[in-house]
This record gives structure tokens, C-alpha cells and sequence, in this order.
């Protein structure tokens, strides 16, 4: 069943602040069951490609991507991405990351890579509507033994 947000909470996309911060650890916290601690959030907060989206009442998802050096053509990562459970299937996520994926673009990145939970479908989903693909498998990637597929696609 999807969900559509109603017509005074529709939500924008914008640069995280310090004041997004605790709204961000506290969705990270129930969704995912190894969450970044918030040092981790505070250290991306120059990125531009951290990313809030906020409706009428507050943030209500957000994605952290940057970009590193690669061989003369910066490789962008989606590190995190997240969205309330209340507010799951309206969108949001895919708001999110074509932001964060034009961010990256305008960075000057090449490509984009991500990580996900080989068990999560929605995510999977996802990536591949925004034409990843599956790269490789890394066994036991995550904290319970989970295997981790890296999805990858280009920004040209």
C-alpha cells in the first residue's frame, strides 16, 4: 500500500544543520539495527551532500553521501540513507537520493557507490530504479554476520 503525505507536509530537500541533528540520530536509531552514533552525523555536516528532507513537522528523512579522490575522477558513496517510519512510501527516499546523487554530479563525481543489506528489498528496489547495479557481494559485512551488496552507477 503506498501512502500519499498530505497536502500541508509535503516535504523539501536542504543542507543538514547542527539543529537536524538529534531528529536524524533518532531515525537512524529505529531504522537500522546498528545505528551510526551521532559523532558520526556531526562529522559529515560540511558535506554538501548531507541532506534533510523536512515537511511542516521536521525532518523526516536524510541521506549522507560525500566523494573521494579516485584516480583522478572523484567516487561518490552513498553512506546512509533513512526516512521515519511514518513517513515510509511517499517518496521521500527517492527525493532524497536523486539529491543527493546531483550533489555528488555537481561535486564532480563519476560514479556512485552504496552499500545495502542484502535482505533489504525496498532499499534494492530502489537503487535499481535509479539504475544501480550490483557489483559485488561482501560476506558477513555487517555487525549479525549480514553479507552487504555494493550497487554502483554512473553520474554522466
Amino acid at each position: 500500500m503506498t501512502t500519499v503525505p498530505p497536502a500541508d507536509d509535503a516535504v523539501s530537500v536542504r543542507q543538514a544543520t547542527p539543529g537536524d541533528l538529534l531528529r536524524v540520530h533518532r531515525i537512524e536509531q529505529v531504522a537500522f539495527p546498528q545505528p551510526w552514533p551521532m559523532p558520526a552525523f556531526e562529522n559529515y555536516l560540511e558535506e554538501p551532500g548531507f541532506l534533510v528532507a523536512e515537511g511542516d513537522s521536521g525532518v523526516v528523512g536524510y541521506v549522507v553521501a560525500d566523494a573521494i579522490p579516485n584516480h583522478g575522477t572523484p567516487l561518490g558513496h552513498v553512506k546512509d540513507i533513512a526516512v521515519a517510519p511514518d513517513r515510509r512510501g511517499e517518496g521521500i527516499g527517492r527525493s532524497l537520493l536523486d539529491s543527493a546523487l546531483e550533489t555528488l554530479r555537481e561535486g564532480g563525481a563519476g560514479s556512485v557507490k552504496l552499500e545495502v543489506r542484502a535482505s533489504n528489498d525496498v532499499a534494492i528496489s530502489l537503487y535499481r530504479e535509479f539504475d544501480f547495479e550490483h557489483q559485488r557481494t561482501i560476506p558477513n559485512y555487517y555487525g549479525n554476520g549480514e553479507d552487504a551488496l555494493v550497487m554502483v552507477r554512473g553520474l554522466d
